[in-house]
């Protein structure tokens, strides 16, 4: 069984990754006058609500992969955007038949379009959207957290994965995107110190991605 290739699980996705690949081809400007260094994570959110900025295909595929082969009952995702990487774990979940995914997007017009994107891709059961700020929407999620994906802004990927530390179960991946980016340098040089816990090794997909073991 691979949800994946469902009719409306595919559909779903290449309607998505095509829509992705234009906005790459023709990139929005910068709407703000500050730089978007400077900018806090709402007016980020709020500034690049209609950007896609998704995972790769193969990142999908990886992600989906390990759902599949770890079998976890709670996957957690930091940066919903449009819900295509939230496809691909809630896609693993159904075909594991057990587990749920908890989402969270700050943009609220990325929560109603992931939501609907979810419900064409008729997976919307097996996953929780939650919106607003991630130091607070998921300071309540429960463990033993299995997987958890890191993919909002760069500079929140340390603190959210301090957050949820001490709820990650023993040998739990976590998968953090764009690992290429120079705004992740305090997260890569935190999970690669085997004194905080982790073994860790950067896969080469699209911007790179770092899969961290908790050790």
């Amino acid at each position: 069984m691979n949800t994946l290739s469902t009719p409306e699980t595919a559909a779903v996705l290449d309607r998505l990754f095509a829509a992705a690949d234009r906005e790459e081809a023709d990139p929005a400007p910068w709407p703000l006058d500050i730089p978007i260094a400077e900018a806090s994570a709402r007016q980020r959110a709020d500034a690049l609500a209609g950007e896609y900025m998704p995972i790769s295909k193969p990142a999908g595929r990886l992600l989906y992969t390990l759902a599949r082969h770890g079998r976890p009952e709670t996957i957690v995702e930091f940066g919903t955007s449009y819900g295509i990487s939230t496809i691909h774990l809630a896609a693993a979940v159904a075909d594991n038949g057990a587990g749920h995914v908890w989402t969270t997007e700050l943009s609220q017009v990325k929560v109603e379009a992931a939501r609907a994107n979810l419900e064409r891709a008729g997976l919307a059961g097996h996953v929780t959207v939650l919106a607003g700020d991630a130091l607070e929407t998921l300071a309540g999620i429960r463990g033993p957290i299995g997987l958890l994906l890191l993919d909002g802004w760069k500079d929140l990927c340390l603190p959210v994965l301090r957050l949820l530390e001490d709820r990650l179960a023993p040998g739990a991946l976590v998968a953090a995107d764009d690992s290429s980016f120079t705004s992740m340098a305090d997260y890569l040089a935190y999970v690669r110190d085997p004194g905080n816990g982790y073994v860790t090794v950067e896969f080469p997909v699209e911007d790179g991605m770092e899969i961290s073991c908790r050790a």
